[in-house]
């Protein structure tokens, strides 16, 4: 690990400070992947600006039809909060299964967001449920925020604050896992909401991404069948050493389908 200035924020404001201070800072939130990439030298950066002492990005809160997040809460207490599993069961089962304890008990709901891992189960969650990022600048809806491969819309400077579910009038989660690093291999996100049908798929393209053929089929009947003739071309999706595309693209259809049942149970 390359040398680099440790700094501890006291709050937003003062994390946006000591972030426009610095060249080439790096925000730390969970460190899941920070810490690794840091340690194994593919990231360098002069500063880390440490998020873990600032009380206003811990919380959650329920008003209003939305549950709203604060971006420094961890995947463990999104998972053991009564109110989000009485809202959003599926985003609580999410969480729930994200990594291992450790990574549940250190891991935050920001920093998985911000580092838009195409793997990562929390983009599935945001674009399925059509949440809203919340930043120390603005907010972004869910399907403009996720650009690419661990990118997306923050600009230089920007910290993600909260981000805001609405709530579903059902929804589900599953997930095919890698066995051992259990990130999604694919995971698909169904939802059922006043504003109609959302399917948001991850783990299978470059980044997360939404099925309209699904939604659509699910606006004329909402149940598994709507869904099991429905494939996604293996053209844009991803080949690596776990599946091929073309795996990936079966397994969204099967995945699809076991989360309308599982919502139609819920």
């Amino acid at each position: 690990m390359h040398a680099f200035n440790y700094h501890k924020a006291s709050s937003v404001a003062d994390a946006t400070a000591k972030l426009a201070a610095s060249e080439d800072a790096r925000l730390l939130a969970g460190g899941q992947t920070l810490i690794a990439a840091m340690k194994m030298r593919l990231s360098a950066p002069s500063d880390v600006i440490d998020l873990g002492g600032i009380g206003e990005l811990r919380g959650i809160k329920v008003e209003g039809g939305s549950v709203m997040i604060g971006a420094m809460t961890t995947h463990a207490a999104v998972a053991a909060s009564k109110e989000v599993a009485k809202a959003i069961p599926a985003l609580a089962l999410l969480a729930g299964s994200i990594g291992d304890p450790m990574v549940r008990n250190m891991g935050t709901l920001g920093g998985s967001v911000a580092n838009n891992d195409p793997a990562a189960d929390y983009p599935a969650a945001l674009v399925g449920l059509g949440a809203t990022v919340i930043t120390s600048k603005r907010k972004i809806g869910a399907d403009q925020f996720f650009t690419g491969m661990f990118e997306t819309a923050l600009e230089p400077g920007e910290i993600i604050t909260s981000i805001s579910f609405p709530i579903p009038k059902r929804a589900a989660y599953m997930k095919f896992k890698n066995p051992a690093s259990r990130y999604a291999m694919v995971g698909v996100f169904v939802a059922e909401s006043a504003s109609g049908m959302r399917v948001a798929a991850t783990g299978a393209g470059p980044c997360v991404f939404r099925i309209p053929e699904m939604e659509k089929a699910l606006g004329k009947s909402f149940s598994p069948d709507a869904v099991k003739g429905i494939k996604v071309s293996a053209g844009n999706l991803n080949t690596d050493i776990h599946a091929s595309a073309e795996y990936r693209s079966h397994l969204i259809t099967i995945m699809a389908q076991r989360a309308v049942d599982q919502a139609l149970k819920a």
